[in-house]
């Protein structure tokens, strides 16, 4: 199992205004807010645009696993992962607790909490590479690929959601 990190996300309570903060205090560039639904929950989901890595922001409704009813607050660290299965398994065995898995709504990831950093981290599966770069990249720079152990993987669904 290979993984590689590709973005930083933040949970914030207004998408808008989180981009605009980061345009203006680094001249950041951001895709169009996407809505989506995973679950019970909606939210709203931006990337940066121009290559990796991304920053992305999610707007997601109280409960929901981008909770940010407290405030906004960074979120979670993206990997991708030749195996999520695998790597998924890895985490649990080393005390890094599964916070939420989108694989039961057809969402190649997971989240696993880590207590001694107060986050989280998230494994995407390989398979759903393509399918980002497709809506959050178009035309731009491809990101490198893992050539090891991708074995096992599934194919994404394409949309454009977390994971």
């Amino acid at each position: 199992m290979s993984a590689f990190y590709y973005h930083v996300c933040f949970a914030v309570q207004d998408i808008e205004a989180a981009m605009d903060d980061f345009q203006r205090a680094a001249g950041l560039e951001w895709s169009e807010p996407v809505s989506d639904r995973i679950g019970e929950w909606d939210f709203r989901i931006a990337f940066t645009t121009g290559g990796p890595p991304f920053i992305e922001l999610i707007e997601g409704p109280a409960g929901s696993p981008w909770d940010s009813s407290a405030g906004s607050r960074f979120d979670h660290l993206g990997f991708w992962t030749s195996d999520l299965d695998q790597g998924s398994r890895r985490l649990t065995e080393q005390d890094l607790p599964l916070d939420f898995s989108g694989c039961p709504y057809g969402r190649p990831f997971a989240y696993h909490h880590l207590p001694a950093v107060g986050t989280r981290i998230e494994l995407v599966d390989l398979a759903r590479q393509p399918a980002f770069l497709a809506n959050w990249q178009p035309g731009g720079a491809p990101m490198p690929a893992i050539v090891e152990g991708d074995r096992g993987r599934r194919e994404g669904d394409g949309r454009p959601g977390p994971g």
